[in-house]
């Protein structure tokens, strides 16, 4: 329960989200992590999760591309798009393609609030 793959190009930020969720502790755990889109994509069906935290802007496959890629294989794949660049037209794609939350960087207990709701949820 609570087994998270974390997809963000920047190195640090991977390591502040690992840290932040595996000191929440209470069911939730990192059991993967990707520096790219195309890197999520690989990984992605050699791990079982329950849900993904993924940076929106990265170079090659942007977040909303990733979630589109990941989605279309596995629709309802609980997926917090966590990002610094958050907007109207942002929000309302990730809407539109079943990405079940936007949280912006910073927001630490926001992100662990929306991965148990989600990982309650799915697992329940």
């Amino acid at each position: 329960m609570g087994r998270t793959l974390i997809v963000d190009d920047d190195e640090d930020m991977r390591v502040l989200l690992r840290s932040t969720i595996d000191e929440a502790n209470r069911g939730l755990r990192v059991v993967g992590e990707a520096s790219s889109g195309e890197e999520a994509l690989t990984i992605r069906p050699k791990l079982d999760v329950d849900a993904i935290v993924l940076d929106h802007r990265m170079p090659g496959l942007s977040g909303i591309e990733t979630a589109k890629a990941l989605l279309s294989k596995e629709p309802g794949l609980p997926i917090v798009l966590y990002t610094a660049f958050i907007d109207e037209d942002v929000a309302e794609e990730a809407q539109r393609l079943g990405i079940r939350r936007c949280v912006i960087k910073g927001d630490m207990r926001g992100l662990i609030r929306a991965l148990r709701d989600l990982c309650d949820r799915e697992c329940a």
